[in-house]
């Protein structure tokens, strides 16, 4: 049987607690109350049964089902918790220091027992970065980057290094998720005009030239992110460079690569030029949707064979979400955008709602997949602080806004395993709610003084252009109307004119117009045709 409500932990200048979620939205007893500004991190089990969290002073565990403190621990300094995947260890960190004479810190990567509380491991690690170790769903092994290899250490023994995976200077790796046999990804950048590459590995066969499962190499890539599917048969890499050499975008440029574990590779070619902003697979492992393009962005579906499935159009988007169930895919643009999202039926392709959460920094779905969490949390934001508990449909079911001199850093959802809310019918009509629709301002756009007492003409900066199910069919288009003719080649004769470079003399606009394909932006004679355009300059 499924549990009543999700929880819902909340972090701030106010102190941590924690609420019971929908329908309640009362604040919980399972967490008394820390008042003050000294938590820095909380962190559940991947069960939802233990809480950790750090006051300042300890880190102390609890029992979520019971209610009961568990262990407590003398970490003041504490700002990483992780619980591995059974809840066997609980790893701690705490900033690498040194001391005045230059001597070596003290180890301040902690592994826990949780049953008895005794520190299983201690080990220096000095970056935050890729801090925690990685575990299989089933703890067998667990491995740490140690020196440019990964260290595999076998049913929770820390004394002993099981295996070891060397390659010239790893950067990443990313362990597969599910059970046996296990994979793992590995990352290597290029150096000295080599490319760079990632590889796939069955562990423990990690030896010999032909060990790897699949491999990718490819050029301009700084960092990767690799985001394996839930069956662990394939991987995508995301490869970004910090400069975009060629000057056309200012956050650099990424590219998209697919690897499979059968030794299938390729790159996943986007329709449309631009930053990737989002990728993100579905919990079938059998597709995966990705926001690119500079704005408006597109957004896509796509399959294993890396082709398109459904192509969603352009929009204000930087963001994509797949609920838990993976039925519902949610777009948004949050960020520097206005936060509006689409909510879609992924199974009919049938769009579902379109709510808008203003300046929200925070987004996640409830573990019973009909719910969504949006935020807006300093430092990110420090005006307008709060959150929204909505329900997929559009409306919204809770809302706090914090005091005008309080802060909110944190909130999240309790997570449950896979399984324990079963999947529901979706529905299209919006669910009764006590708080009323938020309906976003629409600004209007400014118009100098001389041409206030004009009309309005309906121009746009970008044409959107609609989803794939929604754009008119071949062969059904109806005839044009004289005015919408007229309409069209205005436009078309717009899109010429801006191909030519026009000069006034007088009345007149005087072109020069290319003829040949090589001679565009360049002003040489031999290839410009002089001619005299008939159509007004306030035209064009």
């Amino acid at each position: 049987m499924a549990p009543s409500t999700p929880l819902l932990t909340v972090r701030g200048s106010e102190g941590l607690y924690m609420v019971n979620g929908p329908p309640h939205f009362t604040e919980s007893t399972v967490l008394p109350r820390e008042s003050g500004k000294n938590c820095k991190v909380y962190t559940f089990s991947k069960d939802g049964t233990l809480f950790a969290w750090g006051n300042g002073e300890k880190i102390n565990i609890i029992s979520v089902t019971n209610k009961g403190l568990l262990h407590s621990f003398d970490l003041p300094k504490t700002v990483c918790l992780e619980f591995s995947p059974k809840n066997t260890v609980l790893a701690t960190w705490q900033p690498y220091t040194t001391s005045k004479d230059g001597t070596a810190g003290v180890p301040n990567l902690q592994l826990y027992d949780v049953k008895t509380g005794t520190c299983l491991k201690a080990f220096i690690q000095k970056k935050m970065q890729n801090w925690c170790p990685s575990w299989s769903e089933d703890e067998t092994i667990c491995a740490r980057n140690v020196n440019n290899e990964v260290h595999f250490f076998e049913n929770n023994n820390f004394n002993t290094t099981a295996n070891k995976l060397h390659l010239q200077k790893i950067n990443d790796f990313v362990l597969s998720p599910g059970p046996q046999p296990y994979k793992v990804a590995v990352y290597v950048p290029g150096s000295k005009g080599a490319p760079s590459f990632v590889r796939l590995y069955k562990y423990p066969n990690f030896d010999g030239p032909h060990a790897a499962l699949a491999n990718k190499s490819f050029f301009k890539a700084d960092k990767v992110t690799m985001l394996w599917n839930k069956k662990a048969t394939a991987v995508l890499v995301i490869a970004s460079t910090d400069v975009d050499k060629t000057g056309a975008s200012y956050y650099g440029e990424q590219t998209l690569h697919y690897i499979a574990t059968n030794g299938e590779s390729a790159v996943v070619q986007l329709p449309k030029t631009g930053p990737i902003y989002d990728v993100i697979w579905n919990s079938n492992s059998t597709e995966f949707c990705a926001v690119y393009g500079f704005m408006p962005a597109k957004a896509t579906i796509f399959n294993l064979k890396c082709d398109p499935v459904f192509d969603f159009g352009t929009g204000p988007r930087n963001a994509a979400y797949y609920s838990p169930h993976g039925h519902i895919l949610v777009l948004a643009g949050f960020g520097n955008l206005r936060g509006q999202m689409e909510v879609w039926d992924v199974k009919n392709y049938k769009l579902i709602s379109k709510p808008v959460a203003s300046d929200s920094t925070y987004f996640a779905w409830c573990p019973d997949g009909e719910h969504i969490l949006t935020a807006t949390c300093a430092p990110r934001l420090r005006v307008n602080n709060g959150y929204k508990i909505w329900h997929y449909t559009g409306s919204i079911l809770h809302k706090y806004d914090v005091p005008s001199n309080v802060e909110l850093w944190q909130v999240s959802w309790q997570p449950f395993l896979d399984g324990i809310f079963p999947a529901k019918t979706i529905t299209y009509q919006a669910v009764p709610s006590d708080l009323p629709s938020e309906e976003p301002k629409t600004a209007t756009a400014y118009r100098p003084p001389a041409l206030r007492n004009k009309p309005i003409t309906n121009s746009k900066l970008h044409e959107e252009e609609p989803p794939q199910n929604m754009k008119p069919q071949p062969g059904n288009d109806k005839p044009l109307s004289k005015t919408a003719l007229k309409n069209q080649r205005k436009h078309e004769a717009k899109k010429a004119a801006k191909q030519a470079h026009i000069f006034r003399f007088g009345n007149l606009g005087v072109t020069l117009v290319p003829c040949c394909p090589d001679a565009l932006g360049t002003l040489n004679k031999r290839f410009w045709i002089l001619g005299v355009l008939c159509i007004p300059l306030g035209t064009l």
